[in-house]
């Protein structure tokens, strides 16, 4: 089984490697990774992060504004395509 975990998704693809560098600066483990097809905008490409971070990625996300934010969301991988659902 695997692990269910967040992503941030963006419209722009210089937007997803900024994201990813700001978690990191902030000491949150974070990747990037393509972005499931539940979530049918944006660039293609998603910045992953545990959902045990969440409260962290949030505060990142207020502090840095970033106007391309498709939104965050839940996934958890199942057989085929993934479960998407908007992270709160």
């Amino acid at each position: 089984m695997q692990d269910i975990y967040g992503i941030a998704a963006f419209r722009s693809r210089q937007q997803v490697l900024r994201f990813e560098d700001a978690l990191r600066r902030e000491g949150v483990q974070a990747g990037v990774v393509t972005t499931p097809r539940a979530v049918a905008l944006g660039c293609g490409l998603s910045v992953r992060f545990g959902l045990n971070d969440a409260p962290r990625v949030q505060q990142v996300l207020r502090r840095e504004n970033p106007g391309n934010l498709i939104g965050v969301y839940r996934v958890e991988p199942g057989n085929g395509r993934a479960n998407v659902s908007p992270l709160r």
